[in-house]
């Protein structure tokens, strides 16, 4: 089976299950609750459709590095609202433009971050220590106070972390901090989309109430009045 064909299925595989997943509960998860999404949704300062359509992305983009470059070169493409990074290797100066440009031409991309490094293919031993990398940082934004962990997307290559989100400038300046300690790092570099502080809490506002309204619904649902004897569903606290 083709690397395209397989990208391909994978694709539509990924996309049926996203828009399922959005469609069956876009709303916040309610604790207890009979219906919840995934946690990315609850955590992620993107919306639902921008999720769906990074997925999409970085489908569609490893699709056509498949097609150009086959088993000659690696390029992972890591999207978060729209800007699209590329990392990995390939064997010339002109594969990495013709990998830029042919990323720009995918739908709903914003803007490409070409982080791409021209020579042989990185030896495994280095890949899986990129993968440790990327694990502890993950695990150590979750432990940093302040720090949105949920709505950070890490990759690493050759011990350069890459940190892409929607954080206010001071969440992305601890994050990056608190990365940069991490034994085996070499570089943090910053992609983020900086917010305000006052957009992030009005968002957070906007999440919790129709948390709450959702919470009622399914108490109201769940328990008709027709005993008032009997146990009442209270709101999760």
């Amino acid at each position: 089976m083709s690397q395209r064909l397989t990208a391909q299925r994978l694709l539509l595989a990924s996309l049926a299950f996203s828009s399922l997943a959005a469609l069956a509960g876009c709303g916040l998860m309610v604790v207890g609750g009979t219906a919840a999404t995934t946690a990315v949704v609850v955590t992620d300062r993107r919306t639902a459709g921008e999720q769906v359509e990074d997925q999409s992305i970085e489908m569609k983009t490893a699709s056509r590095m498949a097609d150009m470059f086959g088993d000659k070169a690696r390029v992972t493409a890591t999207s978060y609202a729209g800007r699209l990074l590329l990392t990995g290797d390939v064997p010339t100066e002109a594969d990495k433009q013709k990998a830029e440009e042919s990323a720009k031409a995918v739908e709903k991309v914003r803007d490409v971050v070409n982080a791409l490094r021209v020579g042989a293919i990185t030896p495994l031993s280095v890949r899986t220590n990129d993968t440790w990398i990327s694990s502890k940082a993950r695990t150590t934004l979750i432990n940093t106070k302040d720090v949105p962990s949920r709505t950070i997307v890490v990759q690493t290559e050759r011990g350069v972390v890459y940190l892409l989100g929607k954080v206010t400038d001071e969440e992305g300046q601890r994050a990056a901090k608190a990365v940069a300690g991490i034994s085996g790092v070499n570089k943090v570099v910053k992609l983020f989309q900086i917010v305000s502080p006052e957009s992030v809490a009005k968002e957070q506002a906007t999440a919790e109430q129709g948390s709450e309204t959702q919470a009622a619904g399914t108490s109201a649902t769940a328990a008709p009045d027709t005993n008032t004897g009997g146990a009442q569903a209270l709101p999760v606290q």
